[in-house]
């Protein structure tokens, strides 16, 4: 047993990166950790021999003043090199501090120093697969590790060793099976974390005890199904009266402020899941909409013993209703509440393909770190969606490999994390899910959702959204070509050469039935080549090619392809897939001649055939079907041919399938649809139309009191430039220079919402050029690295910052309270005209004789306005200023509808430097 071991973790400060080009140490801190106690803590500053950066000064704290009487690292290398002598050297990311640690020593006429390293950042990602950030500060959060200054070594090494701890305490908490899987497949790892698990694993093996909090799949432990709550608590009343809600709800919000609004929507929605009628609610930020719903739905839910369905849009939402608001209501009613999270099939985990993946050779170091992390995960997990995981890209081709494609033959097995989640949901009170699940199960045989009392759809606009992308097809080269790298011919040393060399040896096969197979796969690539050469040569003779955009989309229609030659294709992969099943057939036959890994090959071989199954079926509904409900359209960049050939297929009508899916659910229940945003000014039912709710249906309108608006104020800058008189570069100069402006007078927490993505990247990079912003954090979707939800997580934690955002950063995003004063609209947010799938609704609307700017452009440009102003103010104590840069609002005849789309709240229009010193008198009031 190796627990005497010393580790040394360490922290070092610098000037920079890299010690080659004159960067030096500022900082270092030395905790020496043994039997997991800190027995020794060792901190300098050290003298740089130069000024230390401004933002290095900012990130540490660690000033020119600070290190004036340190000396240079030569005097202190000697003791700092003996420290280090028989430790494993362990820092959240060794990379970095080992490196640099390095040429110091060099630097100083001392040897490379020779040791295990350890790195916590490694550790940590395998160990805590589901945290959702890996930064040392965010991980002392999540473990409860003090960390006074992040950035300052002597903090850092600290917490360092701490989370060393932690996660060595973790290690011992995880079952033995996983324990010794871990083990089997750590010496891939970067840093030696081999020992650390050994260890674990002697420790645990040492101490028998009986897991009860497990079941297992093979050498999979899978964590237990938690009982569902039984029934037989008393049933309550529904609140009548205002008092009865007040009473109610202050039991769990104990400064509840009554908006007689919210309570209307309750009663609302109460009489109508009682009278199982469909109705319709926009309900305005600042009703306390969710609560709205969700009050009545579970006094219906407990009283009728039936269960309501809620279904959402994003995934991020059916989290924050699980997390914020199910508590609450638990609270409230003093009972526990059934509630069931169902999403799609392929959101969870299949575990008898992870195991089957277990048995094969990891490809890459990002397969073997995704599948430690999967380990861990499936023994933690309650839910097996596979969203928890936060892997590496490269990990995300190994979730994708073992992800639930297909319901289990046999009966619902215990290990089973979808089946688990279909039957939480029959015993549920209410069932969360997504619009994307309830439109699948337009598709699936077991119609899940028959058995409910009620829906309530939230987001109702965005269902149109959902139901489009629902019904999406995609053909895309480069997943093609993958699939063709995945099977191989002989000399590539793929699949098909692994079995061939099987069946050679084992006498499976005649040498006929693989050469026909091999003579096949060669016919479809290259019939597959030959198809996308036409294309791409209709490409180039298209008048759009000669423009200077290096990224076009062309409709299909617009292309004069040769269909013999597609749907030659399609003939050659269908008679490759009857050789590689006739092949399949005979391995079959002699299954008992067969070794494990040799079964592993065969279930690839089934693998790849299904998925190429699935790919002739898109091929088929990309060029080979036509249908008047859909557009079709190509998008490449030209700087990659022919990797970037995508071909997308859309339907651009869904009134149709979307009243197909609730023609069943409309004949016994209530249907309540509701979102914040649900008419626009002189097209109130354009979105209802859209979702063929019945013009008899009236829309209840609910808007919060003009007091919750008090702190907002709208500016409106009458004198920037218009984009149809000036140059693109001159106008992006005028609106970086509003932009600059606006945010110097607020101290950052702005929003900055634009139409285009192009336009976006310009303005940021001459923001950045002028360092006129050079000590806000600026955050840019599609420039800084990170997801949507990474981003705004980032723009949360600094005070002066700034996000610039397109499209999805108009809704469904929370900012509360003061992280946010400003929102800027740099452009009204219409659609652009060339956008494809826009323009194929455009068209269709025009060939039925109506205008596409008044019908479409118009009504969903002001939704995403109403959006972004719901952005601003969350609460009635928020305060925010929303900015309008674009002159339409103003000069246009429909400018005026964009205005009427806003609450009572007081308008300015004003010159840009008016609104500039406007601005700061109402910010500086605060």
């Amino acid at each position: 047993m190796n627990e005497s071991q010393k580790y040394a973790i360490v922290d070092i400060e610098t000037t920079g990166h890299s010690p080659a080009n004159g960067d030096r140490m500022i900082q270092i801190a030395i905790v020496i950790m043994q039997d997991w106690q800190v027995v020794k803590t060792y901190t300098k500053f050290i003298h740089p021999g130069k000024k230390i950066p401004l933002f290095i000064q900012d990130l540490t704290n660690i000033t020119d003043d600070d290190v004036k009487d340190a000396l240079p690292f030569e005097a202190y290398a000697d003791y700092i090199y003996e420290l280090l002598q028989d430790t494993v050297f362990v820092a959240h990311n060794t990379d970095f501090d080992l490196a640099f640690l390095q040429a110091e020593f060099t630097r100083a006429g001392l040897s490379k120093w020779h040791g295990k390293k350890m790195d916590t950042v490694e550790l940590a990602k395998i160990l805590f697969p589901m945290s959702l950030s890996y930064k040392l500060g965010d991980l002392a959060s999540d473990l409860k590790i003090p960390l006074e200054s992040a950035h300052r070594a002597d903090d850092d090494a600290l917490a360092t060793a701490y989370l060393l701890k932690s996660c060595w305490e973790e290690l011992l908490t995880l079952p033995l099976v996983t324990l010794e899987q871990l083990h089997k497949r750590s010496f891939r790892l970067r840093s030696n974390l081999a020992q650390l698990f050994f260890d674990a694993l002697v420790l645990k093996r040492s101490k028998i005890s009986i897991d009860i909090d497990h079941v297992f799949f093979n050498k999979l432990a899978i964590r237990k199904m938690a009982p569902t709550p039984k029934n037989g608590d008393e049933i309550v009343p529904y609140p009548q009266t205002t008092d009865d809600k007040l009473l109610l709800l202050q039991k769990a919000i104990p400064n509840f402020e009554v908006r007689p609004q919210q309570f209307k929507m309750m009663d609302s929605i109460y009489e109508k899941l009682n009278a199982k009628e469909e109705h319709v609610i926009e309900a305005s930020t600042g009703i306390g909409k969710t609560l709205g719903y969700l009050v009545p739905a579970i006094f219906y839910a407990k009283q009728t013993n039936q269960k309501i369905g809620i279904s959402t849009y994003t995934s991020h939402l059916l989290d924050q209703l699980l997390q914020n608001e199910i508590p609450v209501l638990e609270q409230m009613l003093g009972q526990r509440i059934k509630v069931a999270l169902l999403k799609g099939m392929n959101h969870y985990v299949d575990l008898e393909k992870f195991e089957k993946q277990l048995k094969s050779l990891d490809e890459s170091y990002d397969e073997t770190f995704t599948i430690l992390q999967t380990l861990i995960w499936v023994a933690k997990t309650e839910t097996g969606d596979l969203n928890e995981l936060n892997v590496s890209g490269g990990g995300q081709l190994l979730l994708d490999k073992i992800r639930k494609t297909a319901l289990p033959k046999t009966t619902m097995p215990l290990y089973d994390f979808y089946s688990r989640a279909i039957q939480n949901s029959r015993q549920a009170d209410i069932v969360v899910t997504n619009h994307a699940m309830l439109l699948s199960d337009l598709v699936r045989h077991e119609q899940i959702f028959n058995s409910f009392g009620g829906f309530i759809i939230d987001e109702a606009h965005q269902f149109i959204q959902a139901a489009i992308n629902q019904d999406e097809k995609i053909f895309s080269y480069t997943n093609w070509k993958y699939l063709f790298g995945q099977i191989g011919n002989y000399e590539d040393e793929g699949l098909y050469y692994k079995l061939c060399k099987v069946a050679y040896k084992k006498h499976i096969t005649n040498q006929q039935t693989l050469k026909q197979v091999e003579k096949r796969f060669k016919q479809m690539v290259q019939g597959f080549d030959e198809a996308i050469a036409l294309l791409y040569n209709d490409v180039k003779k298209h008048p759009k090619n000669a423009m200077k955009q290096q990224k076009m989309s062309l409709f299909l229609t617009e292309l004069a392809l040769p269909q013999e030659a597609f749907e030659k294709v399609a003939s050659l992969v269908q008679q490759w897939l009857d050789a590689a099943k006739s092949l399949h057939a005979q391995f079959l036959h002699d299954v008992n001649e067969l070794a494990p890994e040799h079964h592993y090959l065969l279930e690839q071989w089934q693998y790849w055939m299904d998925e190429f199954t699935i790919k002739l079926s898109e091929w088929d509904d990309v060029f080979l079907r036509h249908e008047d409900h859909y557009s079709c359209w190509l998008e490449l960049d030209k700087r990659s041919l022919p990797g970037s050939i995508q071909l997308f297929k859309k339907p651009v009508d869904v009134t149709e399938m979307i009243g197909k899916l609730f023609a069943p659910i409309r004949e016994k229940n209530a249907v309540i649809w509701t979102s914040g945003t649900l008419t626009v000014p002189n097209n109130e039912r354009f979105i209802t139309n859209q979702l063929g709710i019945d013009a008899s249906i009236a829309i209840e309108k609910l808007q919060a009191d003009p007091s919750y608006y008090a702190g907002a104020q709208v500016y409106i800058v009458e004198d920037m430039p218009d984009i149809q008189t000036v140059s693109q570069s001159d106008y992006i100069e005028e609106v970086a220079n509003a932009i600059t402006h606006a945010v110097r007078m607020t101290e950052g927490r702005s929003f900055v919402l634009f139409t285009s993505q192009e336009m976006l990247r310009q303005t940021v990079d001459l923001i950045n050029e002028s360092e006129l912003l050079s000590e806000y954090m600026l955050f840019a979707q599609g420039v800084t690295g990170g997801s949507r939800m990474r981003l705004l997580k980032s723009f949360q934690k600094f005070n002066h910052s700034v996000l610039f955002g397109t499209n999805s950063f108009w809704e469904g995003v929370d900012v509360p309270g003061d992280g946010l004063a400003t929102v800027i609209v740099v452009r009204l947010p219409f659609s652009a005209p060339e956008e494809p799938s826009f323009k194929a609704r455009s068209e269709h609307l025009q060939k039925q004789g109506m205008n596409a700017f008044a019908e479409l452009a118009l009504p969903e440009a002001v939704l995403r306005f109403k959006q972004g102003f719901g952005r601003l103010i969350r609460s009635s104590q928020d305060r925010g200023a929303f900015i309008v840069l674009d002159r339409r609002i103003e000069t246009k005849s429909y400018g005026e509808q964009f205005i009427e789309s806003l609450p009572p709240i007081s308008i300015q229009k004003l010159p840009l430097h008016s609104m500039v010193q406007q601005l700061g008198n109402w910010y500086n009031e605060r």
